[in-house]
């Protein structure tokens, strides 16, 4: 990957952080250039050497910008909501506060010099006015900025239905060109040939997660070889394998009333799936009822399950370093007129896609919270 992509993803992780810090109009213009750099970053992810690498980091850096379009804009579609009732309900007070302005500024100066009482009126009524006068005028400005920034926001958010446009579009070419740059790629190490015939038999003898977990060993072809990497030094500070929210936690019930051993995370439709750790695919394809699965070994005795995505990258034995893209969430990428509606509800109902991650060690369950740090949302 080139230096200038690096420093590309850099500015582009970088700048939530610090537009969260900012109105709703600033982080909704920092997300819009946020894509902006994605899409030059596609641009050089097609020369990469390295494209795989280069391709998961562009879509990455576009799943992050849209994520913080859609706060943006949900933050700028609340202020306007605000500042319209705010304006609506102060429409007389307007009204009377620059009529008053007004005559203030066209009265000839000897009128306002003038008091019935004489001069002493005068000059307390000069008092008085020269203390009402500069509230007055603050009022005033503050309307105007209110004024201004209503129409800012709806031009930001006009303007941001062309940037949507072209990142939808540029994201659908990143995924296409990761799946060629997969199905091209060379060199990755393997510990293992998988053997279809045994595979195929495991499969159909197995009724459960468990026993297929238990039987791994048979579908390999010839031994496997040894892997001493540890890494239990990352319990517990370990990514989740895809930008999501925990929906369910281990052994809770889901919707359907059913306690898993594992944790249910909502995604966004097309959400891209990488290894957490360095690890070798010890399984990847279709499972009993858990659509695809691919089972990921970071370390001997030590499984990470992942079930539910729509499609899978890789080869059965195959070392994958950690980040590397095993696959892709399914559903349909919002059209723009969605991904502008939900951005103002801002009820979260976009995570319309569900994975779901189950940790083993030896033949048991374990809590996959004490591996994979959760606390975040993605």
């Amino acid at each position: 990957m080139t230096h200038r992509l690096a420093l590309l993803l850099l500015l582009i992780w970088s700048t939530p952080l610090r537009a969260a810090q900012e109105d709703p109009a600033s982080a909704a213009l920092a997300a819009m250039h946020q894509l902006e750099a994605a899409t030059v970053a596609l641009e050089e992810a097609e020369s990469a050497r390295d494209r795989v690498r280069a391709y998961t980091n562009t879509i990455r850096a576009y799943e992050t910008g849209l994520a913080a379009m859609r706060e943006g804009l949900r933050r700028a579609a609340t202020r306007e909501v605000e500042l319209t009732r705010r304006l609506s309900a102060q429409e007389g007070e307007l009204a009377q506060l620059l009529g008053v302005l007004l005559t203030i500024e066209t009265a000839p100066t000897p009128v306002l010099m003038l008091h019935p009482t004489g001069a002493l009126g005068s000059a307390r009524s000069g008092m008085m006015l020269a203390d009402v006068t500069p509230e007055l005028q603050a009022r005033a400005a503050a309307m105007r900025q209110n004024l201004e920034e209503v129409q800012t926001l709806r031009l930001l958010q006009k303007n941001a239905v062309r940037t949507l446009n072209d990142a939808m579009a540029s994201m659908q070419q990143a995924r296409a060109g990761l799946s060629m740059a997969i199905a091209d790629r060379t060199g990755l190490p393997s510990r293992f040939t998988e053997d279809p015939v045994r595979t195929a038999i495991l499969i159909a003898s197995t009724e459960t997660l468990a026993g297929f977990a238990s039987g791994l060993s048979e579908i390999a072809s010839g031994d496997i070889a040894g892997m001493m990497a540890s890494i239990s030094d990352q319990k517990g500070s370990i990514d989740l394998p895809v930008q999501g929210a925990v929906l369910h936690g281990a052994g809770k019930a889901d919707a359907a009333g059913i306690a898993r051993d594992g944790i249910l995370v909502a995604t966004r439709p097309r959400a891209l799936v990488t290894a957490p750790t360095a690890a070798t695919i010890r399984y990847l394809g279709p499972l009993l009822d858990l659509g695809n699965v691919v089972i990921l070994e970071p370390q001997p005795d030590t499984l990470f399950v992942l079930s539910g995505l729509a499609e899978v990258f890789g080869k059965v034995g195959e070392v994958v370093p950690a980040g590397t893209p095993i696959g892709l969430m399914g559903g349909e990428a919002p059209q723009i007129g969605a991904f502008l509606s939900l951005s103002g509800e801002g009820n979260g109902p976009e995570r319309s896609e569900t994975l779901y991650i189950e940790v083993r060690e030896g033949d048991s369950p374990v809590d996959p919270e004490t591996w994979f740090r959760t606390d975040k949302d993605g």
